[in-house]
């Protein structure tokens, strides 16, 4: 699965993009969440309140209750405000 991050999300990371396998206990978006979270260091900073975060499957926004599958593409990027 490709993760791409996005804005302060990518800058706590450190990175743009990665690709990871996906595993049985990383059913959903919130599992994804939390197995990076637990990587720990910017990770866990760029996920440790998920209400700050958004998601996107497949570049459809989604619920973190989503599900997951190898060949998705999961975004994760701070809300967006207009004006």
């Amino acid at each position: 699965m490709k993760i791409l991050y996005f804005a302060w999300v990518r800058q706590r990371i450190g990175k743009s993009e990665e690709d990871i396998a996906l595993t049985q206990e990383t059913a959903t978006v919130a599992d994804l969440i939390a197995l990076l979270a637990g990587r720990g260091g910017g990770y866990a900073e760029a996920f440790e309140d998920p209400s700050r975060i958004r998601a996107a499957v497949n570049q459809d926004h989604v619920r973190f209750d989503a599900k997951l599958a190898n060949a998705d593409e999961v975004a994760f990027f701070p809300p967006v405000t207009g004006g």
